[in-house]
């Protein structure tokens, strides 16, 4: 009979109640054994700095865990390694769904799944590439999902916190301005809109590459969307989210215009704590609409009481230059029809 308990520090420890008679202890180090003998040792009890715990397997592939660097709401990401003559680097997200096992994996993963699969045909350089999937029961019910994709060295969020206090640099600020809207305009040509960007959520690479992750609540696009109670994280949530209201892809390209503004501040630019707060930060900086471009549709009313218009020829962000104020207001206009599209973004004077 083998026991094994997991070492957190040296992998894993096993113990065999029944051992060889010479007692031999095995050191497993990665994909190599070795063993030495101790005849003073307890034939019982051996103990094994092993790493299996760090090890993933799915139908084809098998993977040596090396860092957990991320968790969320459901399980943990780890950055890992192939067990293959490439080694190539991978990034493992497992999700733990724990109850009755018969249900499955929950519906809102799978649609995850075969959205990054469709799109993974495509090869588009901008979107996160699922490279495998696993799923199996686990111990005490339920199952865990593991999802392989290509890895990537950091989000925006880490990357902007790195920044110089001069700032990253215009040509930079392009670059990955230029990439992140790529990557945009590919989803919404395939009907797809992604309802969650935000620094988190995008990647970057040591060579600069740029990548939109994390689909969790990305949805093929309908024309105004049915109404989800919450999509997109508050900081970077668009007027009509949180006025009630429906929505279409321009969600996306308002998160957009909030990144653009982070890149040039390295803060974000609307930083509220409730809806109704971050609703008053936004107009503070756009100014308040007219009552003929308030939604109908709206649960809140219309009242002047959020605050004034803007005058027309007033920037933004006035520590900006016109060009950069110009893209920064068309990602930001109030109205969902009024803003730029990712195309028309990208033929912007200033990303030329």
């Amino acid at each position: 009979m083998i026991l094994i308990s997991w070492g957190r520090e040296w992998g894993d420890f096993l113990r065999l109640s029944s051992c060889f008679r010479c007692a031999q202890v095995l050191f497993f180090l990665g994909s190599q054994v070795t063993t030495t003998s101790s005849a003073s040792r307890d034939s019982n009890v051996l103990k094994c700095a092993f790493r299996a715990s760090m090890a993933f397997h799915t139908e084809n592939r098998s993977y040596e865990l090396l860092a957990e660097i991320g968790e969320g709401a459901y399980g943990k990401v780890f950055k890992a390694r192939e067990i293959s003559a490439e080694q190539r680097l991978v990034a493992i997200k497992k999700l733990n769904f724990s109850g009755d096992p018969a249900g499955g994996v929950p519906p809102f993963m799978i649609r995850e799944v075969a959205l990054l699969r469709k799109l993974g045909h495509f090869n588009q350089p901008n979107i996160i590439k699922l490279l495998d999937v696993s799923a199996k029961l686990i111990a005490g019910g339920g199952m865990e999902l593991g999802m392989v994709f290509e890895f990537v060295d950091q989000d925006l969020t880490s990357f902007i916190s790195k920044a110089p206090c001069s700032g990253l640099g215009m040509d930079k600020i392009k670059d990955v301005m230029s990439q992140l809207l790529l990557g945009l305009d590919f989803l919404h040509c395939n009907l797809v809109v992604h309802r969650d960007l935000k620094p988190d959520n995008i990647l970057i690479s040591s060579r600069g590459e740029v990548k939109i992750a994390d689909f969790g609540l990305a949805r093929p696009y309908a024309f105004n969307m049915a109404l989800t109670p919450v999509v997109v994280t508050l900081w970077y949530r668009p007027p009509e989210v949180l006025l009630g209201t429906t929505y279409m892809s321009s969600v996306d390209i308002w998160s957009a215009g909030c990144i653009l503004a982070e890149l040039f501040l390295l803060k974000p630019l609307f930083k509220g704590s409730t809806e109704i707060q971050q609703l008053q930060k936004i107009f503070e900086v756009i100014g308040i609409p007219s009552v003929e471009d308030w939604p109908k549709d709206s649960p809140v009313p219309y009242s002047s009481a959020w605050g004034s218009e803007r005058p027309q020829d007033t920037l933004l962000l006035p520590s900006l230059g016109p060009e950069e104020n110009d893209l920064l207001a068309q990602c930001l206009a109030f109205k969902p029809t009024n803003r730029i599209s990712a195309f028309q973004s990208l033929a912007h004077p200033f990303l030329m």
